[in-house]
């Protein structure tokens, strides 16, 4: 396992010295953009360094493609995203999507663990596993994983083999959950502690419906289950109909969030930290739990 480990660290570059890092944890190349994107590419303007950990391979979000040809369009359109939004690195895990569930939570853990430990972000972003009624499964079994690596990647006693790799044991101390789609019911979502705040994406939601359009695979995919679920399945699909779709929802979705915190256009979160004043450009909610 260090041998493995060694090999997988080699490939990620060594972080700047201009800003804290910042990673995203996400089951799907569109997940954290939907939840968090606006909010990232804020942080990358800022100086950050943005790491994109992704544990599902994409392989099932198409229409009419083989899933290895899947898989390829999807991580290759992800990339070009992530790029777009000047993120420092996009590192792919591989796990089947939609088969999260089956995989070892230790296996997936460690990986994160060592990711926590090399990087030593000040941010971590993840998929919030306490929302209700969560269709997308592999959101909630990321979710918790990465819930349970940014709980446990502080401690002496875990992974004791990255330990003697030299990766010590690191906690990040400020943790972004992200709903995926859609905004947080009245209460839902996050750990005891969390405090749910909203985020100003005012400057940045142009660039987030930007990257969202460039998920060419995933957006053609939804247009035509859109189309269906309407009954127009067998008229022609206008090319630019997909992104244009993707777009205007992540719209739609930017401006009813940004509603409930006073923005024109904003993000939301359950967020655990130290307690530091509040930013101008984020709101905090009294939210009954």
């Amino acid at each position: 396992m260090r041998a493995a480990f060694a090999v997988f660290l080699a490939v990620i570059p060594l972080a700047a010295q201009d800003g804290a890092n910042v990673l995203a944890v996400t089951a799907g190349s569109a997940d954290y953009l939907l939840g968090a994107g606006g909010t990232l590419a804020g942080l990358a303007l800022d100086g950050h360094n943005v790491y994109i950990a992704q544990f599902g391979n994409d392989e099932k979000d198409s229409a009419a493609l083989s899933p290895a040809a899947t898989r390829r369009a999807n991580i290759d359109e992800g990339k070009q995203a992530a790029e777009f939004l000047g993120f420092r690195d996009a590192i792919y895990l591989a796990h089947k999507s939609g088969e999260t569930a089956y995989v070892s939570s230790t296996e997936m853990r460690e990986q994160l663990f060592a990711l926590i430990r090399h990087l030593r972000p000040r941010k971590l972003f993840i998929p919030d596993p306490y929302v209700h009624y969560q269709a997308d499964q592999d959101l909630y079994w990321v979710g918790r994983m990465a819930e349970e690596a940014w709980g446990y990647s502080g401690g002496s006693t875990f992974s004791p083999d990255l330990t003697r790799m030299g990766l010590k044991p690191y906690s990040a101390p400020e943790v972004y959950f992200y709903a995926v789609g859609r905004p947080y019911p009245e209460g839902e979502g996050g750990e005891g502690n969390a405090r749910f705040i909203g985020v100003d994406i005012g400057a940045t939601v142009l660039a987030k419906k930007a990257a969202i359009g460039m998920l060419n695979t995933r957006n053609r995919a939804l247009a035509l289950e859109a189309r269906a679920r309407l009954g127009n399945a067998f008229q022609p699909l206008d090319e630019r109909g997909p992104r244009g779709f993707a777009e205007s929802f992540v719209e739609d979705l930017a401006r009813a969030v940004g509603a409930r915190h006073g923005f024109r256009y904003g993000e939301e979160f359950n967020y655990v930290g130290p307690g530091e004043p509040l930013p101008p450009h984020v709101m905090e909610r009294a939210v009954p739990k």
